[in-house]
């Protein structure tokens, strides 16, 4: 079994997949790239701290008071309301911010997965296409022993998914691929063994790794939001390995855990 082979790689899917690991993770690395992961990673390039939170949760707003952050409100919602210029779930608005230094961050997938892990008790990354190779590097050095042997240890990779208007799931190209260049990149770097689902969505990665901008902006996620205007969300989330960014879930935020940064602890025994 993989999990006799010294450290244990493996990919599993949205909430319930997430918490089936949880509880034998050293991390569990969540990916949403359409659009909370990326938008985490462009969050912390600029230097604001990233709350997660659960969707629809009416108290958000409460949240966000208590820690001195702005809300991001829904992409649909600022629009519908006229407010130009609000932050949103769209990386581009994050992008455009001025003067931000918290920001608590609803999504209904990846945010909600985070949240929850961190509740369990599981030390939580996020990445996407843009920083996977900046978490991968964090992961192996920690994860990597000097010398032949490796840490025993479980490493989780979560694709978000999307969620079908019945509630159900709904497996999301873009996160397999950027599920995918995780674990390729942790294959890669002598990280453990790769279960065969991992192994499936890192060989996926392979295979499309030369054209992400042409999957992204095709595929059904992408054209929901290139076709309500947000195509430029799309653009930033296909930008491989723009960011060093590490976000690592500390009490309750992402922070940059990545080498720029003093606030990366010790590996889990």
């Amino acid at each position: 079994m993989v999990a006799e082979q010294g450290l244990a790689v493996e990919l599993e899917w949205g909430p319930a997949g997430a918490a089936a690991l949880a509880d034998r993770a050293s991390y569990a690395v969540v990916v949403d790239v359409l659009s909370f992961s990326t938008t985490v990673s462009v969050a912390l390039d600029e230097g604001i701290e990233v709350h997660p939170y659960r969707w629809g949760d009416d108290r958000a707003a409460r949240y966000a008071g208590e820690h001195r952050a702005a809300l991001a409100v829904g992409r649909h919602q600022a629009r519908r309301t006229g407010r130009v210029g609000a932050v949103t779930l769209s990386p581009v608005s994050v992008r455009a911010a001025r003067g931000l230094e918290r920001l608590v961050l609803p999504s209904p997938n990846g945010s909600a997965i985070c949240f929850a892990l961190a509740e369990a008790g599981t030390p939580v990354l996020t990445a996407c296409l843009r920083n996977r190779s900046a978490v991968v590097a964090w992961l192996v050095s920690r994860l990597v022993a000097p010398g032949p042997e490796e840490r025993r240890g479980h490493v989780a990779v979560v694709a978000a998914g999307e969620h079908r208007t019945d509630g159900s799931l709904r497996p999301a190209v873009e996160d397999l691929l950027g599920a995918g260049a995780v674990l390729a990149g942790l294959r890669d770097g002598g990280c453990g063994v790769l279960s065969p689902e991992a192994e499936a969505a890192a060989a996926a990665y392979d295979a499309m790794a030369d054209r992400l901008p042409e999957v992204l902006h095709g595929c059904a996620s992408g054209r929901e939001l290139a076709g309500a205007g947000f195509g430029g969300d799309v653009d930033v989330a296909a930008e491989l390995d723009s960011s060093a960014s590490v976000p690592l879930l500390t009490d309750g935020r992402f922070r940059d855990a990545g080498p720029r940064s003093a606030a990366a602890g010790p590996a889990p025994g």
